[in-house]
């Protein structure tokens, strides 16, 4: 069974850029907020990195190559043990804990900081930072919660007006075209 084994987030107290590691602090629950991120978070503004989502399994293999992977060392703020790595494919949702889900965006691809950080480069790890996630609906989450691939066609989100208006325009350009 897929679950989470740690959460961490950027409180307001502490320094906000340090150096040598990320400010994160490690946390045993917290809420989830849609649309932002995890509650409190000084980095919960929303957009497209309103998580940094990353599986055990792939901590253990940069771990095995001399990487800083504990709690947040990574960048990461929430990772999950035992999740099918197809899961972390753009667009998928993963319900967390007993109501939350996060949908799944682009792979994320570190920056100057972690290679200072971590003391390598990013090609170097490439393909092995996690997925950024989005907040889809909140909700609360705690370390061992379940986590569970949901399939897209089981959760419908009401249509927003910018959805439709995109839907009809590119339904006049296939009759048009067509």
């Amino acid at each position: 069974m897929a679950h989470i084994v740690s959460i961490v987030y950027t409180p307001r107290d502490v320094p906000r850029r340090p150096t040598d590691h990320y400010a994160r602090a490690p946390v045993e629950r917290t809420i989830l907020v849609e649309g932002r991120g995890i509650h409190d978070d000084v980095k919960g503004v929303g957009g497209l990195r309103q998580l940094n989502v990353m599986r055990t399994e792939t901590l253990a293999e940069l771990n095995a190559e001399g990487r800083h992977t504990g709690p947040g060392e990574m960048g990461e703020q929430i990772v999950i043990s035992d999740l099918d790595p197809q899961a972390f494919v753009e667009g998928t949702r993963i319900k967390l804990g007993n109501a939350a889900i996060i949908e799944v965006g682009i792979p994320r691809t570190g920056c100057a900081r972690f290679e200072y950080i971590q003391g390598t480069t990013k090609q170097n790890v490439a393909g092995r930072l996690g997925v950024l996630a989005k907040v889809a609906i909140g909700g609360a989450i705690a370390v061992g919660d379940e986590v569970v691939v949901e399939k897209l066609s089981d959760f419908v989100r009401p249509e927003s007006a910018v959805s439709k208006r995109r839907a009809a325009q590119e339904a006049k350009s296939v009759l048009k075209d067509g």
